[in-house]
């Protein structure tokens, strides 16, 4: 009898281990997946970022005000197109070159930003003798959307703005496809797309992460010193489950591996926003004719602001090889 009582206090002890455990466990989960629901709305819903920083209002003096004036007074004509995968309305300005021409840069911006945010590199581009275009992405700017894309769905995106292009400037265009940060990371993307119109002739890429797994991982860690396990699994299966693809497929280090086509890969030597770092393994990895060009200075794709004669030349001198 003793022996009985002696063996059920342990089986109820047992169970009751057994049962806080779990519910321990539910709690934990449930945590999780509520923190992997706040850090989704941080991550992929467009709003407002409190980490990103306030826009500076340009005036005289400043290295970016003759681009900005430029920017505000050239006639832009609005170009839209549908997005490739979910059916969304796409905004665009398109600025004509000075001088007829076939050439065509189309200009990706980063994340949280807008076409118009991009008047330097229309500026630059425009003193080259380039057609400009300049889409707002998925969900940015004029644009139709309520997911930031982390240029996988926008790739596919670009190439509609391609071919948009070769369908108003004629099957002769060139066409070179440039982006910074997020806008880097969809330009590479785009040049691991299977059948890419041979219209476009070179890719410029300034900024731009090895993917969004990396990226997202590498913010939740320096804003938050959150490790990116498991939090950044949960979110990125979020976004699996809402929108389609997970973080890692989100590649432009496996993109770049297909590409055959010139590339220009730029950077800034002090960037802690996508750290420099990640340049080299997409630039190691991309098979087409490719330069490197690391600025000196500090902050995230402020390049060109900080040597914007040593960009445009660079630019300059490597469309030239393969833009004629």
């Amino acid at each position: 009898m003793q022996t009985k009582m002696v063996v059920d206090f342990k089986l109820k002890k047992r169970t009751k281990i057994l049962i806080s455990c779990a519910a321990l466990i539910s709690v934990v989960t449930v945590g999780l997946f509520g923190a992997g629901l706040y850090f989704y709305k941080v991550a992929v819903v467009p709003a407002p970022k409190a980490f990103l920083s306030k826009p500076v209002k340009i005036k005289p003096g400043n290295v970016l005000y003759p681009a900005h004036k430029w920017y505000q007074e050239v006639t832009k004509a609005r170009w839209h197109e549908i997005s490739a995968t979910d059916h969304l309305k796409l905004d665009a300005n398109y600025i004509p070159a000075a001088k007829p021409t076939a050439k065509t840069a189309i200009v990706a911006h980063g994340f949280m930003s807008d076409k118009d945010k991009m008047f330097q590199y229309a500026y630059m581009f425009h003193h080259l003798g380039y057609n400009v275009l300049l889409p707002d992405a998925s969900g940015h700017g004029d644009s139709q959307g309520n997911v930031i894309g982390y240029g996988w769905p926008d790739r596919l995106d670009y190439v509609k703005w391609i071919k948009k292009v070769i369908a108003n400037n004629g099957t002769d265009s060139k066409i070179v496809v440039f982006g910074v940060s997020m806008g880097g990371a969809t330009t590479m993307m785009v040049s691991g797309v299977k059948n890419v119109p041979h219209q476009v002739k070179a890719y410029i890429e300034d900024c731009g992460y090895t993917d969004a797994y990396d990226e997202i991982a590498y913010q939740a860690n320096q804003l938050y010193h959150l490790p990116k396990f498991p939090l950044v699994n949960i979110v990125s299966g979020i976004n699996w489950a809402k929108n389609g693809y997970t973080f890692k497929e989100a590649n432009a280090l496996s993109q770049v591996r297909k590409n055959r086509k010139p590339m220009l890969f730029i950077h800034g030597a002090h960037d802690h926003f996508v750290p420099t770092k990640m340049v080299y393994p997409v630039y190691k990895a991309d098979r087409g004719p490719k330069q490197l060009l690391i600025v000196p200075g500090r902050g995230h794709a402020r390049s060109y602001q900080n040597h914007p004669e040593l960009y445009t030349q660079t630019v300059k001198k490597f469309l030239h090889r393969y833009i004629k």
